[in-house]
């Protein structure tokens, strides 16, 4: 503060001594906060883009933090009913191979039965015309009797029995056997698009394999050339199902 001025002392009187003037106490003061930047121009007055980005963000004081957005998941269970109910027939090219390799199968397991029983009725057979050689008579000799009926039945029902465990099994469980799976096709019931029950699939591999064993089933795999829309077979037609692919 200023002193005021004062008047010259008389001579031969020392001075007085000046009030010394009271300093003022310090006044606390709040914490001063940092300006929020403005941005310049005709919009002036408000945020920048830096803080506005920050307070989007959750930095801001007393702010929630901003949950960042995630696309929507789709239902794995949906998505798998909508591919199943988008299944179309298979190509018959796919389906031809596909049988094959499940033929060859069958073919192997069925000639480990049939080649030993198939050369015992060779045997029986030769056997009977010896016979019919030495009693000097014409004789009529039967190939098919009760023992060559036998060895017959043996291998047809090794065949169907392995059918079963190959062909109806897998199909009612996975929709495919092995052929099938290799060649990236599926059997499927045509009203609920899954693997079909055990029974239409017993159905589906015994009228496959009964007028296969006839050479009428020809006509029948035959038949999904000129079946529309779902290119049935007869064993199809059967089980109600379609080839997927």
């Amino acid at each position: 503060p200023a002193v005021p001025h004062q008047a010259a002392a008389a001579p031969h009187q020392p001075a007085a001594p000046l009030p010394q003037a009271a300093a003022p106490l310090p006044q606390p003061t709040a914490p001063q906060q940092p300006a929020a930047p403005v941005a310049a121009g005709p919009g002036g007055g408000q945020t920048s883009w830096a803080q506005q980005v920050h307070r989007l963000a959750g930095t801001g004081e007393g702010e929630p933090p901003v949950a960042p957005w995630k696309p929507p998941v789709e239902d794995v269970f949906q998505a798998a009913a909508r591919r199943q109910a988008a299944a179309r027939p298979a190509g018959l090219g796919k389906r031809l191979a596909a049988r094959l390799i499940d033929t060859v199968v069958l073919g192997a397991v069925t000639a480990v039965a049939a080649v030993p029983l198939g050369l015992k009725a060779v045997d029986h057979v030769n056997g009977k015309i010896d016979e019919a050689k030495l009693s000097g008579e014409t004789v009529t000799v039967w190939l098919l009797d009760g023992t060559t009926s036998a060895y017959l039945g043996i291998v047809l029902a090794v065949l169907l029995l392995f059918g079963v465990v190959y062909e109806a099994l897998p199909t009612a469980k996975w929709g495919r056997t092995l052929g099938k799976k290799l060649l990236g096709l599926e059997v499927r019931d045509i009203e609920a698009h899954e693997p079909p029950a055990f029974g239409a699939a017993l159905r589906r591999w015994l009228v496959y394999s009964v007028p296969g064993l006839l050479a009428v089933g020809l006509v029948g795999v035959v038949w999904c050339l000129f079946d529309r829309p779902w290119h049935q077979c007869w064993h199809d037609k059967a089980a109600n199902t379609f080839v997927a692919g």
